[in-house]
């Protein structure tokens, strides 16, 4: 199996192309930096948001390139997702049509209210609803999947947590530490639930569709959803940070992060604000999916919620730790 990722020196690409490798396939890795971080066969430096030139010929693509800032100009969200995927598409096209599998994101499903046991079949907000621009941004990339004439598959992974986090604890430890951290008050006594996803759990399942010819969209997680509050809590005890203590109810942290984004958009530079409304609707409004497509057709989790967690909390710490 000859394979090509994309991002191969992201978060999750990178994780991809190293399973990948492991499974004694060639890995023909794609990225902006000028070399691969992560050992590939081959290394090819480039751009998505151009149209891509590149000699080679493959068995399957992992689409794993992408901007998964929950904030930036939407210029760079359609360069990066909508045009980055469109370039794919297009070489793909003229080289074999080879399968690609396309690392979406479940937020294309999202809506400013609970949702419990999401599956492939739940409706989609149309693109004018979409919760964010980057979600509007994965569900434009997810509509050219849909008309690629080749084999495609869309996988969609919920909340990526792991080693090398550089969206979700990074932003999370940030905002613990100046205190920024709120505890919101919903008016649902119901706790908010939320689905989670190892990092290493979604490479397996990218190789393991790229290996078993998987086809049309799955959804992603671990499966084994939890409470939110308690989650952080013992992840902020674990980290030695403080616990949020501010109650703030959901209306008012709403206000303030649109007020937040607008001063960014509009006199900021588009600078990443404190807060942000889909950060707000996260901390809210409960997620949960419905797994059953996921496991019949790509097996259990490699490994469990807790045990990705001891991971994380390891690779932090020792992160942080002064060289000897």
């Amino acid at each position: 199996m000859r394979i090509l990722v994309t991002g191969s020196n992201g978060f999750v690409g990178g994780r991809v192309a190293a399973k990948a490798r492991d499974r004694g396939w060639q890995v023909v890795g794609l990225g902006r930096q000028p070399r691969p971080v992560v050992e590939v066969d081959g290394y090819h430096r480039h751009d998505l948001a151009d149209p891509l030139r590149l000699d080679e010929t493959v068995d399957a693509v992992a689409h794993c390139a992408a901007l998964a800032s929950p904030w930036a100009r939407p210029e760079a969200y359609r360069r990066a997702n909508l045009d980055g995927t469109r370039h794919v598409l297009e070489w793909a096209r003229s080289h074999g049509v080879p399968p690609v599998h396309y690392v979406s994101s479940s937020s294309v499903f999202y809506t400013r209210q609970d949702q419990l046991g999401l599956t492939e079949d739940s409706p989609i907000p149309a693109p004018a609803d979409q919760i964010n621009v980057y979600s509007r941004s994965k569900l434009a990339g997810e509509r050219l999947l849909e008309a690629y004439v080749g084999d495609w598959s869309i996988l969609r992974p919920r909340a990526v947590f792991g080693p090398g986090d550089t969206v979700l604890l990074p932003r999370v430890v940030t905002a613990a530490r100046a205190g920024r951290l709120p505890l919101l008050v919903r008016s649902n006594p119901d706790p908010v639930l939320t689905d989670l996803t190892h990092v290493d759990v979604v490479a397996h399942y990218v190789v393991e569709a790229v290996a078993r010819g998987v086809t049309g969209p799955v959804n992603l997680t671990n499966g084994e959803p939890v409470e939110l509050y308690p989650f952080l809590f013992g992840l902020l005890d674990d980290l030695g940070l403080p616990r949020p203590t501010r109650r703030v109810p959901v209306g008012v942290a709403m206000a303030l992060a649109r007020a937040s984004e607008i001063a960014s958009a509009t006199v900021l530079g588009y600078r990443e604000p404190p807060i942000t409304t889909f950060g707000v609707s996260m901390f809210a409004h409960s997620k949960t999916f419905d797994v059953a497509r996921c496991r019949t057709l790509l097996g259990p989790p490699l490994l469990s919620v807790e045990d990705g967690r001891r991971a994380l909390v390891a690779w932090w710490r020792g992160r942080r730790r002064p060289a000897q």
